[in-house]
């Protein structure tokens, strides 16, 4: 009779592949993201911001899952770099929006390596690396449904 792997076995946790390969890609991306100055979820928010300049606070948090404790300090600190500017949206006053400064746009010729580098790291398999991003996507659907 064949033994039942333990439910609680490290190895066999679906979490702990996640966590970990979160990990490794922290460990991967940090170097280069020093180099940029930026941490990483400031670079989450410029790769939203280089797809849509101008996008609300809201909206902009939303699309990263963030809420705005988190992302308005993150903000700030790159406004006070000169890196985006804040503003008031000109018919509600109540929202803000987020735009780019010429200094945050130039920001994107530098990070266009590291996509590449990504890429290389996973031996230049695009089709691999499209099946694990769409994995995961599923991944993220169906807990998020899962908590409705």
């Amino acid at each position: 009779m064949a033994k039942t792997a333990d439910p609680l076995q490290l190895d066999s946790m679906l979490c702990f592949a996640v966590y970990a390969a979160g990990h490794a890609f922290t460990r991967f991306y940090k170097p280069r993201l020093d180099a940029l100055g930026l941490t990483y979820p400031q670079y989450l928010a410029f790769l939203v911001l280089w797809e849509q300049d101008g996008l609300t606070v809201k909206a902009l948090g939303d699309r990263l899952f963030l809420d705005s404790g988190t992302i308005t300090p993150l903000l700030k600190r790159l406004e006070a770099r000169a890196l985006v500017r804040r503003q008031r949206d000109d018919q509600d006053e109540r929202l803000v929006r987020i735009f780019l400064t010429d200094q945050g746009r130039a920001l994107r010729a530098q990070a266009l390596s590291i996509p590449l580098q990504v890429g290389e790291a996973l031996g230049g398999d695009a089709e691999a690396a499209a099946t694990m991003r769409a994995g995961l996507q599923q991944l993220r659907e169906r807990l998020d449904a899962a908590l409705e």
